[in-house]
């Protein structure tokens, strides 16, 4: 695979949100493909054991674990300034934990949910991209990756805010590109449909809302993990070379009824 156009050999690649769901799968396709990369989450316990998980997978050092909460600017710094200092540089950046702590109309939304739900969905993402443009700017090479959302080309009843939340993702992820594309920087958002994982429980076990969702999804069923880290690898690859300040919907093609 190291001649291969999805080859991510030499490539550091962090990951937020990484110890479990769609970013810990994301983490372990692309250290199969030969990257290192950081596995971020609020909990050290976490993130050191699916670290050791994909390491005795592949029989090889190639996660390295970094716990940060993504509220947190000092952690959001502490995260880049490690990751540095154990290999040198950042190649990748994939922006992928969020939160939704309500579901409800937007009439009734508390404004510190609605505050904390913007600064874990958007400005932690916006942080950490401007910890990492310096050196990729310097490089003149770089992929940043926002795990958005299919909400953020719609509105809900009940996720609003989210919804607002990963609008605003893919609407970063343009002026990255906009703005830094001339130093040979890419930055793109995939938007995930309705995916098995424990974010999106209250979703998927609700027989109600599930039977919704795949009656009317052409695949008829939601998506996996590792389906999404498809993406992403090809976005971090130079398989995704010429592909800048998009958004990638991955949904089965729910969106397009």
């Amino acid at each position: 695979m190291e001649n291969s156009i999805f080859s991510l050999k030499n490539k550091v690649i962090v990951i937020t949100g990484s110890s479990r769901g769609i970013g810990k799968a994301i983490a372990e396709e692309c250290a199969k493909l030969g990257a290192k990369v950081v596995i971020s989450s609020r909990k050290l316990e976490a993130c050191e054991a699916t670290a050791d998980e994909i390491n005795n997978a592949l029989n090889k050092k190639s996660a390295f674990a970094v716990a940060a909460n993504i509220s947190n600017p000092d952690d959001l710094e502490a995260l880049v300034n490690k990751t540095n200092d154990e290999f040198g540089k950042i190649d990748v950046l994939v922006c992928n934990a969020a939160s939704n702590p309500y579901m409800g109309g937007m009439e009734d939304i508390p404004l510190e949910m609605f505050d904390k739900i913007m600064a874990n969905n958007v400005r932690s993402n916006h942080i950490l991209t401007n910890l990492v443009l310096p050196q990729m700017k310097a490089r003149k090479d770089g992929s940043i990756i926002i795990v958005s959302s299919i909400g953020g080309l719609r509105g809900s009843s009940i996720l609003g805010t989210y919804n607002m939340s990963k609008a605003a993702d893919i609407a970063m992820v343009k002026n990255i590109a906009a703005e830094f594309g001339p130093f040979n920087i890419r930055a793109n958002a995939i938007a995930p449909g309705l995916i098995k994982t424990d974010m999106a429980k209250a979703l998927w076990e609700n027989p109600k809302i599930l039977e919704s969702v795949t009656s009317s999804n052409p695949l008829r069923r939601i998506g996996e993990p590792v389906e999404i880290a498809g993406i992403a690898v090809l976005l971090a690859s130079r398989a995704g070379g010429y592909i800048n300040g998009e958004t990638i919907v991955v949904d089965g093609g729910s969106t397009v009824i």
